[in-house]
């Protein structure tokens, strides 16, 4: 697995032995970020279970300015975060994905995202789309986008948002949402 573009092209991203992870696919990561095109310059980032933190690696090198990347079990993004000197772009937060969204503030204090990333575990769909309906509006900048990678039998769906687009790349379905052009 490598980065795909941008100025880390072709470096390696690594997940240690024996973790069930399923990184995003290069195809499924190359065809979201040409249909994000320059909306990825300058664009502060959410990578909700990150994993290897494959997506918010692919959106710095492509010239996104920040990124909080969230997960259980940080060791494989930090290790690529530190092997990659991103150090000073990243913020990398150890905590239950779920657990961080709901733990965002209500009011104008929540912090806001002009990408949000989310690629969890199959399993967890039908949970994590109602958190994502509950908690994502408020953490998504106007005219940001929330990209949402599912199983293809059970794609999430975040029926607070409007869907934008949607495609098929294997066993996996990437929705795109968001408000506005």
């Amino acid at each position: 697995m490598r980065v795909i573009a941008g100025d880390l092209k072709g470096r390696p991203l690594v997940a240690p032995r024996g973790w069930k992870v399923r990184p995003t696919s290069d195809r499924a990561r190359e065809a979201i970020f040409s249909a994000l095109g320059e909306r990825v310059l300058g664009a502060s980032v959410l990578d909700l279970y990150c994993g290897t933190g494959a997506l918010a690696i692919e959106a710095l090198s492509r010239g996104a300015a920040h990124a909080t990347m969230v997960d259980r079990d940080t060791r494989a993004a930090l290790g690529n975060v530190e092997h990659l000197g991103l150090g000073e772009r990243v913020e990398l937060v150890r905590a239950d994905a779920s657990r961080w969204l709901a733990g965002q503030p209500e009011s104008g204090d929540a912090p806001v995202f002009d990408l949000v990333f989310v690629d969890a575990p199959y399993r967890l769909a039908d949970r994590v789309g109602q958190e994502l309906d509950t908690h994502l509006p408020r953490l998504l900048s106007e005219g940001g986008r929330a990209i949402v990678e599912s199983g293809a039998r059970r794609p999430l769906r975040v029926e607070s948002l409007p869907r934008l687009r949607q495609r098929r790349y294997g066993a996996a379905d990437v929705a795109f949402y968001g408000e506005g052009g």
